[in-house]
């Protein structure tokens, strides 16, 4: 028997943050109903989350072996490689502003079209690299809307390590943290070639010094989908 798969609806949603028109895609699984309460997924880099971490087929397994709470997942995709440098990156132009749109507008959309439980512990934001970074940083801002943080070979500069440093509601946001043991020379979308793996050292030192329900793995890889993708599975289990 093939296994069940859910379905993606794609949703147009007008951003007065951003100043346009946003396209999410929502994650409805096999087993939804309107009448349960569903835990709220968010997922940066939402094309590449669907299609190259098929994190759809991974939430739709662990719901069938009843290993995860009930969830919905959102996707938000990027337009292309310079808008999403500025929307999730630390210096990016839109970077306020996306945190903004995450909390001050997909998240009361979602609840609005949705039966999600409309607590900070009932919402989860998951990213990659610079998608990674934007999650943490959104988390930092609305530590009470969002209670659980994904961070997949997150980007860390000094805006990062500064923010947490800073803030005193960590308490509020569980945090899984996964970085390869071989990122250290990873080519960036701006020409750089930075090492990955000192700066989320520094960030898991920092971290623990603030909060409890913090989870650090590292995995033996680099900055690719390869390694992220079968590394979903445990996160989600874990803080879901």
């Amino acid at each position: 028997m093939a296994p069940k798969t859910g379905v993606i609806h794609e949703k147009k949603l007008f951003s007065e943050e951003l100043g346009g028109e946003m396209t999410i895609l929502v994650y409805l699984p096999s087993v939804y109903s309107p009448l349960y309460k569903y835990h709220l997924i968010i997922a940066q880099d939402g094309h590449d989350y669907f299609r190259l971490g098929r994190i759809g087929r991974q939430v739709e397994d662990l719901l069938s072996k009843r290993e995860i709470d009930r969830s919905i997942i959102i996707g938000v995709p990027y337009q292309n490689v310079k808008e999403r440098r500025e929307m999730y990156h630390p210096e990016g132009s839109k970077f306020a502003s996306y945190k903004r749109f995450i909390a001050n507008e997909l998240i009361p959309y979602a609840d609005s079209e949705y039966p999600t439980y409309e607590v900070g512990y009932g919402r989860t934001l998951i990213g990659d690299s610079l998608g990674a970074t934007v999650s943490l940083m959104t988390a930092l801002d609305y530590p009470n809307m969002f209670g659980n943080v994904i961070m997949q070979s997150p980007y860390v500069d000094h805006h990062v390590l500064e923010a947490v440093s800073r803030s005193d509601d960590m308490k509020n946001i569980s945090i899984y943290h996964q970085i390869g043991e071989k990122e250290t020379d990873v080519h960036t979308t701006d020409g750089q070639i930075l090492d990955f793996t000192a700066p989320n050292l520094e960030l898991k030192q920092l971290i623990e010094q603030k909060q409890s329900e913090y989870y650090y793995e590292t995995f033996d890889g680099d900055h690719k989908w390869t390694y992220w993708q079968p590394l979903i599975t445990p996160a989600l289990k874990k803080m879901l």
